[in-house]
């Protein structure tokens, strides 16, 4: 399992009359925006254009450092969308990754270090694509 984004734009912020470095951080969160796909084997099994990739990223590090990572679910509870844009819950076989947009569909299981694993290359990712729009990604936290 793989979270990918690729097309990073800033969708809301010359529109706002703000630069990336005056920015306040909701704003950064909600307005740099990617298309974000969920793969598996080689396929994408969920892609969304346009999604808040640093809004994600910023709440996954948040999770992956309370104390209870690896005890508790996680529900991107975002500013501009429903909650449960995006799920990871835990389940007998392992965590799965949804959401509630399309309901029916949930990632294969997979361990605990995979999902990991697979979030801190997605920070990665978010990272460095934040940085190729000229903008310092230090205000999202390290997973």
């Amino acid at each position: 399992m793989r979270l990918v984004c690729r097309n990073f734009g800033l969708s809301d912020l010359p529109r706002r009359g703000l630069t990336p470095q005056e920015a306040p951080l909701a704003v950064l969160l909600l307005d740099i925006e990617a298309e974000l796909s969920i793969w598996e084997q080689g396929q994408v099994v969920w892609s969304e254009e346009a999604f808040p990739v640093a809004e994600l990223a910023y709440y996954l590090a948040l999770w992956l450092q309370r104390p209870t990572a690896g005890h508790e679910e996680f529900e991107l509870d975002s500013m501009q969308a429903e909650e449960g844009l995006i799920r990871i819950v835990h389940s007998d076989d392992g965590w799965r990754v949804g959401s509630i947009y399309t309901p029916d569909f949930w990632t294969s299981p997979v361990t605990w270090d995979v999902l990991v694993a697979a979030i801190k290359q997605f920070d990665r990712s978010v990272r460095e694509g934040v940085a190729a729009m000229g903008i310092e990604p230090a205000f999202i936290p390290e997973p």
